[in-house]
């Protein structure tokens, strides 16, 4: 080969590498925004973050999530957030959860609605340490929340209509709420009827229904984290349970997730964001 063409064809090869070589770079991380309650920030799991109103937990499913995804993750997850925190400012101060988003988000999760219709009350209304019927029922007795459900659900469409104009290109994903109690509940394991226990789960039911509905209608994903906790309720063995009940046996708030539950539903917020 002739000395020009031996120049011509490195020459080639060079510019082909200098071509190639930026599509082999590691590709940017995702920028992930956790939103919502205490479901997703995971109250007295360890080890909890410095900043101590929101209770968040550096091991809650975000956290796995982001670890598995290699994203980068901006968390704004905080116990006690109602759907109004998402864009007002909790305790007066906090900043909105909303603010956390823009146009450079790619994924985004939100856990959030066990607060706005009072459910953390109500399962302390139910709560009975003598056997039926020695106690009061709150499925007969206590209040109605089904129609608190139904407003709440209006307000979450809102909500995922403003992440969608926040965050444009991002994809979100709803994720839903464990199954706390099995079907007749485990008295007196778990101190609450069995009727109670069927109405409680009713309830949370009916929260992730409407969740799951509106994430449809505002083009997200529903992950079912009732379906991934099936048997690891309040009522399992406690080495099996993914949340806590009344009285926890692992670092966890009451009827809370544990550090068990968060890595679960990271493991699956990780697979539904790879779908």
């Amino acid at each position: 080969m002739r000395l020009r063409e031996r120049w011509a064809a490195g020459a080639a090869v060079l510019l082909s590498c200098l071509l190639v070589a930026p599509a082999g770079q590691a590709a940017e991380p995702l920028e992930y925004v956790a939103l919502g309650d205490s479901a997703a920030a995971g109250p007295l799991v360890p080890v909890q973050d410095v900043n101590l109103l929101c209770l968040r937990s550096e091991r809650n499913y975000p956290a796995v999530a982001a670890r598995a995804l290699r994203a980068r993750l901006v968390d704004v997850t905080c116990s006690g957030a109602t759907t109004d925190d998402l864009a007002g400012r909790r305790f007066g101060f906090l900043p909105p959860q909303f603010t956390a988003l823009g146009p450079g988000t790619d994924l985004v999760s939100i856990t959030i609605g066990a607060n706005d219709v009072g459910m953390f009350q109500a399962a302390l209304g139910c709560v009975n340490l003598l056997p039926d019927p020695y106690g009061r029922s709150c499925a007969d007795h206590g209040p109605d929340l089904r129609g608190a459900v139904t407003a709440w659900e209006a307000e979450f469409g809102t909500a995922l209509a403003e992440i969608r104009r926040r965050a444009p290109r991002a994809q979100v994903l709803v994720t839903g709420y464990a199954t706390y109690i099995r079907p007749g509940g485990c008295f007196p394991t778990q101190p609450v009827w069995a009727r109670d226990a069927d109405h409680l789960q009713g309830l949370l039911d009916a929260i992730n229904a409407a969740a799951r509905d509106q994430a449809r209608r505002h083009g997200a994903a529903f992950v079912d984290l009732a379906a991934v906790s099936v048997g690891h309720d309040i009522c399992a063995a406690p080495a099996a349970r993914y949340l806590e009940g009344l009285i926890p046996t692992r670092p966890a708030a009451p009827l809370h997730p544990n550090a068990a539950g968060m890595a679960a539903f990271g493991e699956a917020v990780a697979a539904a964001a790879r779908r």
